[in-house]
This record gives structure tokens, sequence and C-alpha cells, in this order.
């Protein structure tokens, strides 16, 4: 046989290769078989004698998916503790992130309080149980979400901005008390909500008992708030602070001037939100995050609960997300807030307010202010507490882990200033904002709250779940975090203590069973995508000052993805190069002023990059755009669509700030370029104008890779290092319905070698590989409906044996006769054995128990190995139409563990023999268990607090909550047909 290392070159290399005789026959053979196709370089990796396997690598506990675990009313003890993590443990899970919620009714005396004596010897057992098991342990620094507690005082609060406004003529004054009485609020999870007069102030007089029954979201009580400011305004907007001829009573002895005097009254109010989902022991007010202050003492609280304990064995703390503002009014104010904006943007912030709060002023001055006061706000976020708290997590020696989205700043910024960015949601754009920060800023790891709401209740499959994922894989995250794990007692009764927003990745869900299959799976593309550097090309620059000088309903806009971006050319050029194979990272002026450029091309932490691309931007600080031009004068190509910068951001010192601006564009003089496009030549680099972004892209020499103009494939690519190996690795889903078979194009020039590697099945081997008439490569796939393969693209030779490519080799044979259908586990009751003459769901029997059954049953047929096929090397079993998922036997041998949404194996032939036993162990959803305890009236919906609410509005019953009395019976076990299809090799 030809040589390995010939046979990894163009044929014209392999020629000249010292070949044997046999090798010299096979080759031309090859070039007689290929004809034109030898021509066109054609490679193939078939022919490659057995040698070094390549190898999967090692898996670690960070690797494997981790979960969220709910502990409802920390209502844990020991020997639960143990049993449950050993099931975690066996499931394939790495870890665990603890988050006490709300509590079970009828449990109440097991609730420990959070951060209590008692609750901490119960912590300090999970971090000793979890080195055992090697199991990583993170924690909530808080039960629920937002941050707070019963420690936090009214001082330490969130706030809110609350003013009244007074038009004057000369000689008239305010003959009335300035003073704002602040409405009744009570928001809850129950309605009605609790009556204002049951609740005592301060909150933390309630008591747990009540707190919990009462659910609340946000109170506000009638009271009247501090006066914090008195602005008055002629008609020149001359500002006079009047504050000080305020008396205790709220009379202001002072008359206008003149007719026209306008007055801003601003009262600090307290905003109310509470935290949602508190465990016992953690209700209370959500704290002021600008505030310094209030953040010292929110983590002083720890400090005090953690005194004399290690914290040995737990890894870091987390915050899922920030949310305060998910209530009526927004949290937009802090104590310190004028003092901070006049320190930051130069001027006072009360000389403006008819700029900043009235919503009829669309000046351009009052868009400035309104921007100076947003970036404000963000900064205090930014500072006083995410680096606040990330600072806090290193001096005790562990990391952070946050979920940025929803805030008020430059969640770029956030994300950058914590070792573990998370998102969550849907939206591959959305993932990109968490990725993107850990890409540019050389953080090994993004994670993403995973799977929180797909279907309603107990309707998810694992199938559902690995579509999740894989797009989560798409968008740059590599540390899968489940939503989540409820901690159960192993003595509750069916179902369980469960979460009100989950797929219910618990022990009680017949799919349990094969959850270790996917997790496995997870834990192999990660191995991969964990080991590895990003590799995109672009940084597509995050345009929030265009944002943060638009006027809303609001003070505060809140950013979480593309939302707020819709209609913009920022978020329709990052949809199209996401759909047209361009990889690129978001990236925030922050994050620019910390770049350099190198022979490499553009250098961040995280990697190098070839360029900035500015989709459209109207303001821009001045001084990130002379950091950009002092990149291009360094040699670096700037892209520009549409149109350069228009503006500075800001009121601050804005005259001298423009003229700096305008001098930075003037250095600019642009030049007809390639495709429509304008050229300026700056040092030794250049900025390229244009707007068409295709034309754009191109005249700047970008990448573009092809894998997905199909509209079915997607990817993600690297960079790795092994010793002297390096390559890239390729991660492609195909995402639709349909078997995808065919040639993919890869833009990458220095791989001499590619290798596949099928993380569900654990299928490897040396791709089959082409070179194209315009010289890329292309690589040979066959991806079954919504599967996925890691091309290692090596730089230097790789050694093994041909990936498993196959061909059908004859038409599909259904296995007909008998089926023996028992049931193995699972209830309300054990249906009877049956035998069926024609395969069906079992839920198409007219026995009642088999009607209401959750749980794994068994499909056994014998048949004889088909006859007359020759030359066959495998047989493709294909099981059908399957409800849910399915472990295969055959002849007593396990075969595989299918979790769809393909459910075919391919079975080596030597494993058939002439008589065969089949064995096919299906497992179902919770629902028509479920469905039956409802019409029953059996009672799982037991908690306190949101208590189950459904997903779909169908799903509601009478009393609000979650209910299946109108489902039919779904569909469930093994339907088929099930079919053996010979198959030879490629």
């Amino acid at each position: 046989m030809l040589p390995y290392n010939c046979l990894n070159k163009n044929l014209a290399t392999a020629i000249r290769c010292k070949i044997s005789g046999q090798g010299l026959g096979l080759l031309f053979a090859s070039l007689l078989a290929f004809g034109s196709g030898a021509r066109a370089q054609l490679q193939s990796a078939s022919a490659v004698q057995s040698q070094t396997p390549l190898k999967w690598p090692n898996i670690t506990q960070q690797n494997k998916p981790w979960a969220r675990w709910w502990w409802e009313g920390s209502a844990v003890d020991e020997k639960n503790l143990s049993d449950v993590m050993h099931l975690y443990k066996d499931a394939g899970l790495g870890g665990l992130e603890i988050t006490p919620i709300y509590g079970v009714k009828g449990e109440e005396l097991k609730n420990i309080l959070f951060l209590s004596k008692r609750w901490m010897q119960v912590f300090d057992y999970t971090l000793a149980e979890g080195k055992k098991l090697d199991l990583g342990i993170d924690l909530a620094n808080a039960t629920g979400w937002p941050f707070g507690g019963p420690w936090v005082t009214d001082a330490d609060a969130s706030k809110s901005m609350e003013f009244k406004q007074y038009t004057l003529q000369k000689g008239e004054s305010v003959t009335e008390p300035i003073r704002f009485l602040q409405k009744t609020l009570v928001r809850g999870e129950h309605r009605p909500a609790v009556d204002i007069s049951l609740i005592k102030n301060p909150i933390k007089l309630n008591g747990s008992h009540n707190l919990q029954k009462w659910a609340l979201d946000q109170v506000r009580f009638p009271e009247y708030i501090p006066l914090v400011a008195l602005i008055g305004y002629d008609k020149a907007g001359k500002a006079t602070d009047l504050i000080h001829l305020v008396d205790k009573s709220g009379h202001l002895d002072w008359k206008a001037p003149e007719n026209g005097y306008q007055l801003y009254a601003i009262f600090q109010g307290l905003h109310g939100k509470m935290v949602e989902r508190a465990a016992p022991g953690g209700e209370g007010f959500v704290i002021d995050h600008f505030s310094l202050k209030a953040v010292d003492h929110y983590l002083a609280h720890f400090d005090s609960a953690f005194n004399g304990n290690s914290l040995d064995g737990l890894r870091g703390f987390f915050n899922d997300s920030y949310e305060v503002d998910d209530a009526s009014g927004q949290a937009d104010f802090t104590p310190g807030l004028f003092a901070e904006f006049k320190q930051r943007r130069g001027y006072d912030l009360k000389d403006y307010l008819p700029e900043l709060l009235d919503k009829n002023n669309h000046s351009e001055e009052a868009a400035r202010v309104l921007s100076d006061y947003r970036q404000t706000i963000g900064e205090l976020l930014l500072e006083h507490f995410t680096e606040k708290w990330e600072n806090w997590g290193k001096s005790k020696g562990k990391i952070i882990r946050n979920q940025s989205h929803g805030s008020p700043a430059n969640i770029l910024d956030l994300y950058s200033a914590v070792d573990i960015p998370e998102t969550e949601g849907e939206d591959e754009l959305r993932f990109k904002f968490a990725s993107s920060a850990a890409n540019v800023m050389g953080k090994a790891l993004t994670s993403s709250e995973s799977a929180t709401w797909l279907k309603d209740h107990f309707l998810s499959s694992l199938a559902d779940v690995k579509k999740a994922i894989d797009l989560y894989f798409l968008g740059g995250v590599n540390h899968i975090f489940y939503h989540g794990v409820a901690y159960s007692p192993m003595t509750a009764t069916w179902p369980g203590w469960m979460f009100y927003a989950a797929v219910h990745f618990q022990p009680t869900n017949p799919q349990w069973n094969n959850f270790a299959a996917l997790n496995e799976y997870i834990a192999h593309c990660q191995s991969f995508l964990q080991n590895s550097q990003p590799d995109n090309d672009l940084l597509q620059y995050f345009p929030l000052y265009d944002s943060y000088a638009q006027k809303g309903r609001a003070l505060l806009n809140h950013y979480d993805g593309m939302k707020g971006f819709e209609g913009t050319a920022f978020k329709a050029n990052a949809e199209w190069m996401n759909t047209h194979g361009y990889s690129f990272d978001f990236i925030s002026d922050h994050q620019i002023a910390q770049l350099a450029y190198d022979e490499k091309g553009i250098n961040s932490h995280g990697g190098h990059y070839q360029t900035i691309l500015l989709s459209a931007v109207h303001y821009i600080p001045e001084a990130t755009f002379e950091k950009i031009l002092q990149l291009t004068k360094a040699g670096a190509t700037i892209l520009v669509y549409d149109h350069l910068p228009k503006d500075v951001n800001g009121l601050s010192d804005l005259s001298k700030r423009q003229k700096a601006f305008n001098d930075l564009i003037a250095s600019l003089q642009f030049s007809g370029g390639n495709n429509g496009t304008q050229q300026a030549v700056l040092g030794k680099g250049k900025v390229i104008m244009g707007s068409d972004l295709a034309s754009l892209l191109k005249a700047g020499g970008i990448r573009r890779e092809s894998i997905g103009d199909g509209g079915n494939l997607g990817f993600v690519r690297k960079s790795y290092k092994e010793g002297k190996n390096e390559g890239k690795y390729y991660f492609i889903n195909n995402r639709s319905d349909t078997a995808f078979e065919g040639w993919v194009s890869i833009a990458t020039d220095k791989a001499v070698s590619y290798a596949l590697y099928s993380a569900m099945n654990l299928k490897t081997g040396l791709g089959r590989v082409r070179k194209e008439a315009n010289g890329k490569t292309s690589v040979f796939l066959q991806l079954k409906p919504w599967e996925s393969v890691i091309i290692k693209a090596s730089n230097t030779e790789l050694k093994g044996e041909a990936y498993p490519y196959t061909k059908i080799a004859g038409a599909p044979i259904a296995l007909k006769g008998n089926w023996q259908l028992s049931f193995n586990t699972g209830g309300p009751v054990l249906p009877k054995a049956v035998t069926m003459h024609r395969l069906a769901y079992w839920t198409s029997l007219s026995d009642t128990n088999a009607l209401n059954f959750s749980g794994t049953a068994t499909y056994a047929t014998n048949f004889k190995k088909p006859m007359g096929a020759t030359g066959v090397n495998s047989w493709r079993l294909d099981l059908g139409t399957v409800k849910e998922n399915a472990v295969v036997f055959l002849n007593g041998e396990k075969i595989a563990t299918l979790i769809g949404p393909d459910f075919t194996v391919n079975i080596d032939a030597k494993l058939l023999q002439t008589n065969n036993h089949l064995e096919i162990r299906v497992s179902n959803l919770m629902a028509n268990r479920i469905h039956y305890m409802d019409r029953s009236g059996l009672v799982y919906k037991k908690f306190y607090n949101i208590n189950f609410p459904a997903h779909d509005g169908e799903n509601r019953g009478p009393d609000g909550l979650f209910t299946t009395i109108n489902w039919d019976i779904k569909p469930s076990g093994l339907a088929g047909p099930v079919t053996l299809t010979p198959l030879k090799k490629l």
C-alpha cells in the first residue's frame, strides 16, 4: 500500500514518493479510476494502513456539562446529598452550582436558613462530597436572583429617581411643601398580592415563613422619600441650586426672579425590588448595584458566614443576571450619582435636569446629557459591583461566573471583568456577546444557562436539549450548565421536588436512564472546544453610544443581545456575516483601548484578528477612534460600512473633543478602491469604506467559510496547539431534519492532514479530502439530521485509519414478525407484557396502565441474518419513529444509546449471527404519568413562591398554574418501522 505520507499529499507529489510496486499499482489504479478527478488532486485516506490511532482528548471534570442545583428551602441533609450526588456523578455531570430557592409545602420543618450555622454545615459536607466524587461546586452569591437578602437595609437597597417639576412666574414661590409621597406598591407571584397593611416595615421583620408564603416581588411602602436636589432654571437655562432654602417641612423660602422659571425637585425613591425565588433566610430587598458601600456591606455578610470555613472544594461564585428592572419602574439612581457624574463627566448633571428628564426635549444637547448619564450608570455597575465582586472572589481564591446580559451598561465590559462570562437563551448572536468578551480578553471558558424553557413542562426530550446545546457551541459557548437539577430526597413521592422553569433533569425523569449519553457527547465536544483558542477574523465595534443617545420610555436601556438594535446596520451586518461564513467577535471601546498591532495582525489578549468593522456608527469616543487610527498607522486594515463616524459621544468638554475628532477624520483621504469601495492609506495600514458589506469584506481580504452556504450547516472555528502540532478545529453541526452528504470547503491553507471526530458515536478517522481548483481544500462529510462532527485540520501529519464513511449497498429490509413488549421500570403501575404482531407505540394498547405509564419498556424480536448481500461491511439499523430515546442491544451486547432526533446506528456486519435477538429499550417523557396525576387530583405542584407556572397559555388552568388536564395521551414507545440497510465502505 502507499506509505501514509504519500497518500496525505496531492497525487502529483505522491508520484515522486519512494513507493513499493504494490503502492505504484494502487496509485495508477487510482489515476485510472478517478480520471480528471485525480488531476484535480483528489485525496483519500481510505488506503491508509493502520498506524497510531487518532486519540480523543482525555475527559476532565471541566469538560463535562455542569448543572444549576436548586436547593428548595435548603431542605437538604447529608445522606440524601450523598445519594443524589452519586446519581449526578454516574449520569456524567462534572459539577454543580448551588442556588437555594423557595421551599416545598409540607417540608417546612426541614428548611435551613441561608448562611446559618446549620446551612454552612451542609454546605461544607457538600464540598467534601464533591471532592470525593470529582464533582466541581460553584455557589450563587444569593438565593434566587438578583443579589439581595434580609441583611440589605433600605440604605443599601436599589434606588429610583423620582421628580417633580414646577413652573413659576416672577415673584411666585412654591406654596405647597416640596415633598414626594411614594405610592403603595405590592407585586408578587400571587394574584391578588398581599395587602400592604399586613407587611411590616422593614421587610426583615416579616419572618421567613410569611415571606415564603407571600412570594413578594416588589414592595414600596407609602412614605415620603428624601429630597436630594432642587434646581431652578431661568429662560436661558442657567441653573441655581435651591435645596439649602428648603426647611425640614419641605417649604421653600424663595421667589422666582423672572417669568418662566422652571424648578426640578429630585427625590430618592426606594425601588423596592425583592429577591426573586428567594430561599428561606434569603428574602429581602435587592442591593443597589451602583453603590460601592452597598456592595461592600452585602459581601461582608458572606465574609461573616464563611469565617472559619476553608471553602476547600468550592470553585467559584455565580450571579444569575442583573434583572433588577424586571419590576415596576427602574432602579436608576444611587445616593452618590451626582458626585460620581461630576467627577467622571466633568460637569454637574444638576445643571441639565430638564435635558435629562423632559421626554419632549429631543435636542442634540439632551441626547448628549442622556448619553453621559447612561455611561456613568454603566461605569458604576462595572466598577462598584462587577469588578468589586470579582476582586472579592479573588481574595478567596475563587473564580467569578456572571450573567451580564440585561444590565444597563456595556455588557461586553461587564463580561470581560469576570473569569467566566455566562449567557442564556436561544439566539446565537446573543451568545456571542459573552463568547466575544471571553475571546477578546483571553478567557478560556464561556458558559451558558442551558435549556431553561424549551417546551412546556414534561415535553422536552433529550433530542430537544441536544439541538439547543449545539447552538450554544456554534455561538462560542464551551462550558454547558443545565438549568437545572432540583435536589430531591430519595424518599420523595414521584415526581419529586422540581423547579418551575426547567426541562426537569431529574432522576425521576425516565430519560435520566439515557442522560449519560447526552452528557458524554457534550464532554467530548467540550474537550476540543475548551482546549483551543478562538480563530475569528473580524472585530465588530459595539456602537453603544448610538444607543445611549436615543431617548426611550425610560432613563436606562438594558442590553441583551441585539435587543434595542433593531433596524441598525450593526445588527444587520452581524446577522449577515453570521449566515455567510464570516467569523467575528464584538468589541467595546474599553477593549479597543487594549489592542496592539504586530506582524500577525491586530493583537488582543485572546489572539489576533484581521480587522475592525465599524457599521454605520454615528457617535464614537475620540479616544476610541484615535486608537483605531493608531492601529491603522501600525499596519492594520480597518473596514467602515456605509460612512465614517459622525461625532463624539456625550457633552463633557465637547468642543475640544470634537476638534480632536475632526482632525482625525481629516487625516483620512479616500480614493477609489475595488468593488465600489474607497480606500484611505494611513501609515502602514489602510481604511476601506463601502456600502456593500460583501464587497467591503472582500476588499479587506477577510476569510469566508462556505460551510454553511446550503443553509443547513453551522460551524465554529478554533485554533489549537499540541506540542509541535497545531492547526484548526471545526465544530460543524447539521441543523436540519435532512441528512447531509457532500464536500465542504475549509478556509485554512496550512493544513496537511484532516481527521474527523464524531462525538455522539465516538467514530474517528482520517477524512477524505480533495484540492479544489481555487486551491482550497474540501473535506467529505456524511452527517445525519442534527448530527455534529469535529474536523481537526492539522499543520503536521496525522496518522490513523480512514474515517468510516459508508454507502448504501441495497434496499432497506424491514424486520417483520412478532415483537415482545415488556415494561421494565416506571409507573404509576407497570403494565403487563404483551406480544405485538405489528410494531406500535405502547400507548396504542387498550391497557389503561400503558396509557398512564412513564418509564422504560423493552421491545424484543428475533430475526435471521439477511441473505444475498455481498461485500457488506455493516448494516444500518433504523428504528424509525421513537418516543423518546432508546438503548439498542443485539444478541445481548449493547450497541448504542440513541437520544435522537436521528435513530439509526451502523452495526458491524461481523456482529450479525445466523439467528439474532434484538432488544430496544425505550424511555418516554414524564408527560403521561403527570397527565394521570392531574386527572386523578394527585398533588405534585406543592411549592412556595411561583409554584409551577405554564410556559404556554393553553396549559394554564383556572388556578393560573400549569395543568395537563386538556392534553391527549402523548405517543410513547417504538412505532418503527425497524429496518436493516446494507452498507459498504465508501
